[in-house]
Order: structure tokens, then sequence, then C-alpha cells
């Protein structure tokens, strides 16, 4: 045989013993994918991450600060950008690791993730975290400052109801116990894998429990416990801006394409069906308000669609990814009429000071998502779910997370509350609750 033929020979032989090995390799290559990051994904994060800060400063900030009375805009604005800066410094020092950190073991772990990523502990440029498609990561840095603002916004949102008589210091004091004992736990239980409501199968896309059931919940109790504003409910106490209360709508708006969209943690279709349902929930939201103004026999007011507007932004954040167009629309008009009589008639008839209306929107506007989120996710009304959806299962599920956020967050604010008084005396006298909070503990004026 010559040298040509017994090459060839070898040749063939090696050639069908690597063909036949192929399947084989394929199947281990699939079974055990290399996760990657995608530079795609990782850009539209980082973007999502910046336009959740502009909803803190200044959009909430000047949301809030026009509804306020003139002498305590900057007490407002202050506040919410404080907690804020508070929030970012104790989330990488223990709130990261209490949310999503490594899990204790046993039961535990249902609730709250162990101290081992304090001070985020073994977390480098190199480090991922996952997303929800296999093999498709993000730097863990990203995920971790993403993360960060949704802690930051939320105990931003419960001063809305204990403006213009609480002590900055209160304030301070109040949003590390907080946020330790009530916000870290329910970010864990809904959105780490080992979380208990996780487990069940909540669904919470954005933040309807996390964020505004327990921001709206807590702010209830804390305007409770804190009392009245001086003077409330007999003497008048209008926005002393609503063009700036616009500006932060508008704001807020914008930027909870970052807090939804990309909630999806990637640029994908999930990011896109969570956009188009944050323009289309919302904008049924603002014109459902005005109307029902209307048939109340009112004006449509430009403080109502700006209350509209930000009815459907929350109502639709746990039903972002979770619905079609046409659910997120539904629901977004519907939790805006119910949150129209929350602000107007069961807040009068229990006579409770909530300032700025953050239980009477967050809050009740947070439960209908929340709870609408199991309807809207059917495939028969447009929703993403699988064929075979059980919906009253799910509603279950969605009624338990519900419940138990609201149990834990009026425990765990009554208790904030209370060491905020005992360390802080809580609310300001009455000599500079009369003269505006703006003096009175910051010695500035909004305006001369």
């Amino acid at each position: 045989m010559s040298f040509t033929k017994k090459l060839c020979g070898a040749a063939t032989v090696t050639g069908l013993s690597l063909f036949a090995a192929l399947p084989a390799w394929a199947q281990a290559a699939a079974a055990a994918p290399v996760a990657t990051v995608d530079k795609g994904d990782t850009a539209w994060m980082m973007t999502a991450t910046v336009l959740v800060l502009m909803m803190i400063l200044p959009g909430l900030a000047l949301f809030y600060g026009g509804l306020a009375r003139s002498k305590n805009m900057l007490s407002v604005m202050t506040q919410i950008g404080a907690v804020a800066a508070l929030a970012m410094l104790v989330w990488v020092m223990w709130g990261y690791s209490m949310a999503f950190g490594p899990d204790y073991t046993g039961g535990l772990s249902n609730f709250v993730a162990t101290f081992g990523k304090a001070f985020l502990a073994g977390v480098t440029p190199a480090s991922k975290a996952a997303t929800f498609t296999a093999g498709v990561d993000i730097p863990e840095y990203v995920f971790i400052c993403f993360q960060m603002t949704f802690a930051a916004i939320t105990v931003a949102l419960v001063l809305g109801s204990v403006v213009e008589r609480i002590k900055f210091s209160a304030v301070m004091v109040f949003a590390l116990v907080w946020l330790t004992i009530v916000y870290f736990p329910i970010a864990h239980m809904v959105w780490a894998s080992s979380g208990y409501f996780f487990k069940a199968g909540a669904l919470d896309f954005a933040g309807g429990t996390v964020v505004h059931i327990n921001a709206g919940v807590s702010a209830l109790v804390a305007c409770i416990m804190l009392g009245k504003r001086k003077g409330y409910p007999h003497e008048p106490m209008p926005p002393h801006s609503l063009t700036l209360t616009a500006v932060g709508t508008g704001l807020l708006w914008v930027g909870w394409f970052g807090f939804n969209a990309g909630s999806a943690l990637e640029a994908n279709g999930s990011a896109g069906l969570a956009m188009i349902n944050t323009f289309v929930a919302t904008a049924s939201a603002g014109l459902a308000w005005m109307v029902v103004e209307r048939l109340a026999g009112h004006k449509g007011s430009a403080l109502g669609f700006c209350s509209g507007i930000v009815a459907g932004l929350v109502a639709v954040t746990p039903a972002a990814g979770n619905s079609g167009p046409f659910g997120a629309i539904v629901l977004g008009a519907v939790a805006s009429v119910v949150c129209f009589f929350a602000v107007s008639k069961l807040k009068p008839r229990f006579g409770y000071d909530d300032s700025l209306d953050a239980f009477g929107i967050h809050g009740i506007g947070g439960m209908l998502g929340a709870i609408g989120t199991g309807i809207v996710y059917a495939p028969s009304l447009g929703g993403p779910g699988a064929a075979n959806y059980d919906m009253v299962a799910k509603l279950i599920v969605q009624v338990e997370a519900v419940a138990m956020t609201i149990v834990w967050a009026a425990i765990g604010t009554a208790i904030a509350i209370t060491v905020a008084k005992l360390v802080t005396g809580l609310r300001v006298s009455a000599e500079v609750e009369q003269e505006g909070l703006d003096l009175g503990e910051h010695g500035e004026r909004a305006y001369n």
C-alpha cells in the first residue's frame, strides 16, 4: 500500500471517530453553557440605572417639593436627596448582602440572606450576575448599582406622607432602621432566587410589592404615628408650584422606563414589552383621572393628570413584563380611578394626614397592580403566561405576597418610627412648623 493511501485511510478513520463523538460533545456543551457578559445588555443596564437615579433627583424631589408649601420646598428636596444618599451607602455596606448575598442554611434563607457580601466582599470587576437567560450575565457591579437605586427611591417615597413636620435627623434615623428591617428582607423574599415569594412564583416584575406597597403602607403607618400637620384639615394647604410638580412628573415617567424595562436585566423582547406597557398604562391612567374628576363634578386638573400618571406607573410596575399592552391599559385606568377615590374620599373619611398621598397612590395603586398582575398575565387576556395558566392559583399567591408585605412593612415601620422618636424626638417644634422647615431645619429659603 502506498504512503498516500495509508495517509488517506488514517485521515478517514480519524474524521469518522471525531464525527461519531460530536453528538456527545455537543450535548455536554449544551448542558453547561459558559456564561458570558453581553456588552449591549451591560450598556442598557447602566443606562437604566442612571434613569432610576433621575427619578429620585430631580424627579421625585421636584414632584414632592412642588406639592408642599413654599416654606418647606427645600426641606422636602433635602430629605429626599439625603435619604437616597444614605440608602446608597447602606446598600453597599450591608443591604446588598442581606438582599442578594449567600444564603443561610435552613428556613431563614426564605426571608433574608447572610452578611457574606457585606461591604461587597468578593465582588470584583470580573464578577458576574445572572440574568433571566441562561448563559447571559451582566457585571455584578452593574446589578448592584441598579438594585441600589431601587432601595434609594423606595425609602424616599415613604417621606411623602410625613413632610412639613418631621425633623431631618428623624428622617435619617428612620431611614437607616427601615431599610435594614423592612426593605432588604422584602427585596430578598420577592427577588432573590431563595426568597419565599420568588420560590412561590409571585409575579413582581419591577417592584409592586417591594417598592410601592412597601413604601405606601409604611407611609400610612408613619404619618399616623407622627400626627397631623398644624392646622390640618381646617386650613388650606394647596401645592405651592404645580409647574414644578408637572416637571417632576415628566422626569418620573421618563426615568420609569429604566425602572420597568431595566428590570428585564437585558436589552431584549421582555424589556420591549415592559417599555410599551409603561407608555400605554401611564397614558390611560393620566386621562382616566381627569375623566373621573369631571364625572365627580370638578374640572379636569393638572394636578389630577399628574396624579393619574403616577398611579398608572405604580400599577404597571409589577405587570410591566407580565402583561400584554391592552391588559396594561385596563390596569392603569382601573388603578387611576381607585386611587382617585382613595385620595379624595378614603383619606378625609379616616382623617389621617398623608401629606402628599403616598399611601393613596403608591400603597393602593401598588396593591391593585400586584393583584391585577395575576389577571393580566393570562394568555387569554394577551399576557405572556403559559397556555395552561391557572389564574386562581396565581391570584392566591399574589394576594399572599401583598398581605405579607403589608404586615411586614407596617410592623417594621412602627419599630423604625419608635426608634427615631427615642433618638431624635421625631417632630419639629410648633414654632419651626409655623415658620417652615426650610428656615427652621436648614437655615435657607427656596425663594426670596
